[in-house]
């Protein structure tokens, strides 16, 4: 693709960490952060794990600034945001042409939940600023004021490929020469919307998840977020610190096959991955690992899986679901792991898919469970599909 859009800095939170650093660690430790709901009262708490951020409220407003009564997914998309922003180290973002382009699924559904919880009850009770937030825009919008990212910002929500979309448009958006810099990706928080919902399709494992294993028996709910800085070439020219890499390919498809399944032969997922391969004018081959979507479920894992056999085979890259660590982070996944994905490529590592033990009988490839350092990571494939058959993938590639 013309003009490349370069990676200047990264930051995430997520259940195994509270930023870049933390992650790293968990990943070398092979810690995943699932554990018991202590957010909020449900009748699923004791029955499924989640992976909660292990902040209170508080403690994310201590560290943004900014007040603790605000929904907890601006909470979480501005420390990530923020370490993203500091770790790119641009003098003068002012006099930039800057961005934002942030994703969610939730909004401040937490928030209104708090709101309902005495609204019910009596209907001139409940605080309606708990409400204000509601809607997904919303939460842009506040991290736009606080971080002074004015010149440009929307939202993206496509369920869970909402903050790969969020890059992927990003990087048009500096290669159509609108804006010279974007902070890109997304967050979600945990609330009783989504528990109950993905409760209700049957595909909660009542276990830790097992992404990519023949006795998979679905996911676990995650919340986080994850944001990448998204530069052009002439700023990258001018920072005084070498670039991550650079977004070499993306593409998003969709199978229009049904609301919430993916295709049985996954359709949606091998014309995302194809249609990244091409616009990075790149070959299968050149593949050195695959972040996977994975989230463990058994029609999402089959799907993917006979997509990548069809793309791939003979000649498989190394590959592993993240999700094994963090849960389904839903809106914010696709950022997290775009993170992840850069990180691998820096560092040369490739993540374990933990608590693997049989291969998927459509496939004959396992995933990777050992942490493995010193790897030669020439392009990194990040796969997020989402309800709706809105799948997409993007390629980060060594510069």
């Amino acid at each position: 693709m013309s003009a490349p859009v370069y990676i200047a800095g990264v930051g995430v939170i997520s259940a195994t960490g509270n930023n870049v650093a933390e992650n790293l660690a968990a990943f070398e430790r092979g810690e995943a952060g699932m554990g018991q709901i202590t957010l909020f009262d449900t009748i699923y708490q004791g029955k499924v794990p989640v992976a909660e951020v292990k902040l209170s409220n508080h403690e994310l407003a201590a560290m943004t600034g900014i007040q603790p009564d605000l929904s907890r997914t601006i909470l979480l998309s501005l420390v990530a945001a923020r370490e993203a922003l500091a770790d790119a180290a641009i003098p003068n973002l002012d006099q930039l042409r800057a961005g934002i382009v942030s994703a969610n699924t939730v909004g401040g559904m937490d928030k209104s939940e708090s709101f309902f919880i005495d609204f019910i009850v009596d209907n001139s009770k409940g605080k309606l600023r708990n409400v204000y937030d509601h809607e997904c825009g919303s939460i842009t919008e506040v991290m736009a004021e606080a971080l002074g990212l004015t010149d440009y910002m929307t939202t993206i929500s496509t369920a869970c490929s909402s903050s790969a979309n969020a890059i992927l448009y990003g990087a048009r958006l500096i290669k159509n020469n609108i804006l010279d810099v974007v902070v890109a990706g997304g967050a979600d928080a945990l609330t009783k919307f989504t528990l109950n919902g993905f409760n209700t399709l049957m595909i909660l494992d009542p276990d830790y998840c097992k992404p990519f294993d023949e006795n998979r028996k679905g996911l676990n709910l995650g919340e986080g977020a994850g944001y990448v800085v998204l530069v052009s070439e002439k700023v990258a020219q001018s920072l005084n610190k070498e670039m991550y890499c650079r977004l070499s390919g993306y593409n998003n498809s969709n199978d229009a096959y049904h609301q919430t399944a993916s295709s049985p032969d996954g359709t949606g997922s091998y014309l995302a991955m194809t249609g990244a391969l091409e616009k990075s004018g790149l070959k299968p081959v050149d593949i050195s690992y695959i972040n996977l979507h994975g989230t463990g479920t058994p029609n999402n894992d089959s799907s993917e899986g006979i997509a990548i056999k069809r793309l791939f085979d003979p000649e498989y890259p190394a590959m592993s679901s993240t999700k094994s660590f963090t849960g389904h982070t839903l809106g914010a996944s696709g950022g997290i792991e775009a993170v992840y994905s850069v990180l691998a490529i820096k560092h040369g590592i490739i993540y374990p898919n933990l608590r693997f033990e049989t291969r998927m009988h459509e496939v004959p490839y396992e995933p990777e469970t050992r942490f493995l350092e010193d790897q030669r990571l020439n392009h990194v494939m990040s796969n997020s599909f989402g309800f709706g058959g809105n799948c997409t993938s993007l390629i980060f590639s060594k510069i």
